[in-house]
């Protein structure tokens, strides 16, 4: 059956449908991390945490001044590298986005930083750990998890005191998260009483460390600490196992993930690597978060790596702010997410300080048995 319109109807129905349109405000929240290159497992992971909350503030039908907000997530892979993450910064200022939830390296966080402190554009990072980030003196920039000076200290301290490590090696990446927290580590190393015995330092592509640990070997040290992510942390623990190096291994956030044990190869005993995640719950806020794990199983198929739970926080802590003002315009809403309090995520209570750091922020120590990573415990 056919049915046409008059013209007296047909101006009504799009008098209809504008008004709905009307009513309903756009906005797109920009999603930057290595999609490609050897993090992708956990930028991809990132990009699943941003989906996750874009995709249930859409069901809620969220308000915002009054009308219904339609958020729109635009993805974008900076592969790790600075320059690229610098471009699809611009990219996205191009774009006109409302915010950005990125970047997952403190190496290409810190140079995009400037771009969108430059265009006004609110940024959260959800992993970026190296201090300088949020101490430019940017009012855009903001993060969800404890820094290196916290993470690298609080491992530092552990080493000597619970795992009594006296002679101590380091490696780092030379990128900006894997020097500063190894940095930040060996600083705390040596104010708890131990030693350096040696430091050396890699590449964030490196595939043979045989010369490094070769040289460590020689030194008999109790700890070995790496500075870097798990692409190269597991081959590293591989190959150290191969030499006979059986000093335990440290490391940040960047190699306590999930995908640690595959990427060793069987390589790690029980009770050998040591690590900690930037963030972190207790008591009941576990409940949360494990509700989220299991949510984001069963939407995505696969198990949480290590960020996406601070994605997901981040992208509910901006969308509040907006609520707040009563506008998604970045200027509106920015003292809104500057003065954010209390927040609850699933990844435990979210305030930001004056510098847009979160206050209090916890870590959580992991070690792995059975080659499933296992909580030690939450410190603050």
């Amino acid at each position: 059956m056919q049915i046409t319109l008059n013209a007296t109807a047909l101006a009504v129905l799009i008098g209809l449908t504008t008004a709905a349109a009307a009513q309903e405000v756009a906005v797109k929240i920009g999603h930057v991390a290595p999609t490609s290159g050897p993090s992708a497992h956990l930028g991809k992971d990132n990009e699943n945490g941003a989906r996750m909350a874009v995709d249930e503030l859409n069901a809620k039908g969220v308000l915002i001044g009054g009308k219904k907000a339609r958020f729109e997530l635009l993805m974008e892979d900076d592969a790790g590298d600075p320059k690229q993450g610098t471009a699809v910064a611009q990219k996205l200022v191009d774009s006109k986005v409302n915010g950005v939830i990125g970047h997952l390296n403190s190496g290409t966080t810190i140079p995009a930083s400037k771009i969108y402190s430059d265009a006004g554009i609110p940024q959260i990072s959800p992993s970026a750990t190296n201090p300088k980030y949020t101490r430019q003196g940017f009012k855009t920039a903001f993060r969800v998890v404890a820094d290196d000076v916290h993470l690298g200290g609080t491992l530092g301290k552990y080493a000597v005191k619970e795992l009594k490590g006296k002679s101590i090696a380091v490696i780092d990446d030379r990128t900006a998260y894997g020097q500063g927290v190894a940095d930040e580590f060996s600083k705390s190393v040596k104010a708890a009483g131990g030693t350096i015995a040696q430091a050396q330092y890699t590449t964030d592509k490196a595939t043979d460390f045989t010369a490094i640990l070769t040289s460590i070997k020689a030194q008999k040290p109790d700890i070995v600490f790496y500075g870097g992510m798990d692409a190269v942390a597991g081959p590293l623990v591989r190959q150290a196992k191969q030499l006979g190096l059986v000093s335990k291994f440290m490391g940040g956030d960047g190699i306590c993930t999930t995908e640690l044990p595959k990427l060793a190869a069987g390589a790690m005993a029980d009770g050998q690597v040591v690590c900690a995640e930037a963030g972190g719950v207790e008591g009941q806020e576990k409940k949360t978060l494990e509700a989220f794990r299991a949510a984001y199983k069963k939407k995505f198929n696969s198990e949480v790596q290590l960020y996406s739970p601070y994605v997901y926080d981040a992208v509910n802590v901006m969308v509040a702010a907006m609520v707040k003002a009563g506008s998604a315009e970045p200027a509106k809403y920015l003292p809104e997410l500057a003065k954010t309090t209390g927040h609850k995520g699933v990844t435990g209570t979210i305030s930001f300080d004056e510098k847009g750091d979160v206050k209090n922020g916890a870590l959580t120590l992991y070690t792995y048995k059975g080659e499933q990573r296992q909580e030690i415990t939450v410190v603050r």
